[in-house]
């Protein structure tokens, strides 16, 4: 991209979007309702040229005049203080699926690292008699099978469970991520050894015909949780492939940008684990027909999926990337890819 064409070419709006910013200063009623559409809409098309410059340009000086522009310009379309519930909808319904779409690739190499053990373990141990012996001794399969396995999910009253199951969810996440900071290492296998416990226990059922059991109780609330493993996974597999090939940045600085994403990350997953809880506290275990407890795990999977795509592209073609204290209209992407 040639980048005196691009100036050539964009400074007009840049001029006029200075000038309308001075003339309204912190109180957007100085200007008319003309003006301020203008200048609403000069300040999507300047904070896409932002991101044009971050992203494909690189020209230090032209970064900085385009970020104090579109940074005086948001003062005016957003106020100088903005309300706590606009920054909580913006999170909502920028930030995070930004940052959740930022880490999608990782998120499917997570998903991968847990699912190909699990179901290849799974697999062996249903036609391996042997193989299920060995890593289920024969004195437990049957008590495991017909009464443990669903008795843990009304072990104990549906609130206390949500809060404990939660509360481990949340653990299990978070090390998830923190563990990537060790070059990625720890957090695959952190999500391997979980799927192979997922796998045995999967195994142990099929072997004995009784696989719609056991998946009746785990997609419930399985689905969204392990989502948001997957996530937390990716999001460590992501800050640690940054410290392998942090791209044209110093690995310090794209620790620190990372991070920033990291704090959206964990925020908003709480949320998602938090709900994952709900269901499993309070439809996994209850007496609905499976068919019914089933479906709200798959509505509820659904939804959220449908979010981060539908959110997080729209995020994504706006340049953001989901950091922290990231502008909702002016974002970039400059952090490596898995290759």
């Amino acid at each position: 991209m040639d980048i005196d064409r691009f100036i050539t070419t964009n400074r007009p709006a840049w001029q006029r979007l200075e000038q309308l910013s001075r003339r309204a200063g912190r109180d957007p009623r100085r200007l008319d309702a003309e003006e301020l559409d203008e200048l609403v809409r000069l300040y999507q098309r300047v904070s896409s040229h932002l991101s044009t410059a971050r992203t494909y340009l690189r020209d230090p000086a032209l970064t900085a005049e385009l970020t104090r522009l579109t940074a005086r310009a948001g003062a005016v379309v957003y106020g100088s203080r903005p309300r706590t519930w606009r920054a909580a909808v913006r999170f909502v319904t920028d930030t995070f699926p930004a940052a959740l779409w930022h880490a999608h690739a990782f998120v499917l190499i997570a998903a991968l690292l847990f699912i190909a053990p699990a179901a290849a373990l799974a697999i062996w141990l249903a036609g391996s008699p042997a193989a299920l012996d060995v890593a289920v001794p024969p004195a437990l399969q049957e008590a495991y099978v017909e009464e443990d396995f669903a008795a843990y999910y009304s072990s104990s009253p549906s609130a206390q469970f949500t809060s404990e199951v939660s509360t481990n969810n949340i653990r299990v996440g978070i090390l998830a991520f923190a563990a990537g900071i060790l070059l990625c290492l720890p957090t695959a296998a952190l999500l391997a050894f979980n799927g192979l416990n997922l796998g045995v226990a999967a195994g142990l059922f099929a072997a004995v015909g009784e696989q719609g059991r056991f998946w009746g109780l785990i997609l419930p609330h399985g689905l969204l949780e392990l989502t948001a493993v997957f996530i937390a996974g990716g999001a460590g597999l992501r800050l640690g492939w940054t410290l392998v090939d942090p791209g044209d940045r110093g690995r310090g600085e794209a620790l620190v940008e990372e991070g920033r994403r990291a704090v959206v990350l964990v925020i908003g997953l709480v949320l998602v684990f938090l709900t994952a809880g709900l269901i499993e506290g309070f439809v996994t275990g209850s007496p609905l027909p499976t068919w019914v407890r089933v479906g709200i795990g798959a509505f509820t999977e659904s939804v959220f999926v449908a979010y981060v795509v539908i959110r997080g592209r729209a995020a994504a073609a706006r340049g953001l990337t989901g950091a922290l204290g990231e502008d909702s209209e002016a974002g970039w992407s400059s952090a490596p890819t898995p290759s």
